[in-house]
């Protein structure tokens, strides 16, 4: 049986309004697979600083080179992706981890913040989020645009999102 080498594949299931965190791969590059559903993949571009975002649906792709920042956000419920990736093993930083395991007095010190305010901030971050946000996040009920987390997006399509203090509209 003929085999692909350094192909690894990853199955993701959504609710409308989770995310896959902010993270990126330091050993592969990316194709998002749209299976069923919608997702909104951005990824932050290093050579320019700006925020790409895709809106993608069933049997539409979303390439994310290899190290670059992205996250994924399901529009709808019952979202399928398939995450293809050219390395038997992709290895992945999270966003939660960075900003949980860096000692809180270098971040505060590299952002000129005080610390017990950079401590504050990041007291509700969990390790290892992977998909997000969690159930217990004190966040009520509000509406957001996939447009306001991703402004260079052409539609705008309202989702619900979860957030006591804040009304978010485009």
């Amino acid at each position: 049986m003929n085999t692909l080498e350094n192909v690894s594949l990853l199955d993701i299931f959504l609710s409308a309004n989770n995310d896959i965190e902010p993270h990126y791969h330091q050993n592969a590059a990316q194709l998002v697979y749209c299976i069923s559903g919608a997702v909104t993949v951005s990824v932050l571009n290093p050579f320019t600083n700006q925020i790409l975002s895709y809106y993608i649906t069933p049997g539409q792709v979303a390439n994310v080179p290899h190290g670059w920042w992205h996250y994924e956000l399901a529009a709808v419920d019952n979202t399928h992706l398939l995450a293809i990736f050219n390395a038997p093993t992709p290895q992945v930083i999270l966003g939660s981890n960075n900003l949980k395991f860096t000692p809180p007095n270098i971040m505060s010190y590299t952002y000129c913040m005080n610390e017990n305010q950079w401590k504050q901030i990041t007291a509700s971050v969990q390790p290892n989020t992977y998909i997000g946000p969690y159930r217990d996040c004190n966040k009520g009920t509000e509406s957001i645009t996939h447009q306001y987390l991703n402004p260079h997006l052409q539609y705008n399509q309202q989702i619900p999102y979860n957030n006591q203090n804040q009304q978010y509209s485009r």
